[in-house]
């Protein structure tokens, strides 16, 4: 499949901004992030939900993500919610820290 250029280019310019629009709703503690997966997963058939997508990628890249969004197109829609920088900051950046919107347990070998 062929489709133009453009920043983000087709799956990174919807994802990011379902993904933002999940941490919305967890700061404005509309629901947990269980809940806002569990309808991804239930209702769309989703086999992972925004937040664990999120984390699977890592919060800190998703953050870049939205922040080159916003910055090329000068659109508030890409507008990172406040919580994200916060979670990023606090190094908690989903599996590879192992702590994000949900607990990575280490094991180690």
């Amino acid at each position: 499949m062929i489709v133009k250029d453009s920043p983000g280019f087709v799956s990174n310019r919807v994802l990011m901004l379902t993904v933002n629009e999940a941490i919305f709703l967890i700061h404005e503690q509309v629901a947990t992030a269980e809940e806002v997966d569990k309808i991804f997963k239930s209702c769309f058939g989703h086999k992972m939900g925004p937040l664990e997508t999120a984390d699977l990628i890592g919060l800190d890249t998703i953050l870049f993500s939205l922040e080159v969004l916003y910055e090329s197109f000068n659109d508030s829609k890409f507008r990172p919610c406040p919580l994200l920088p916060k979670l990023v900051d606090a190094g908690l950046l989903g599996r590879k820290s192992g702590q994000g919107f949900y607990h990575y347990p280490t094991f180690s070998t």
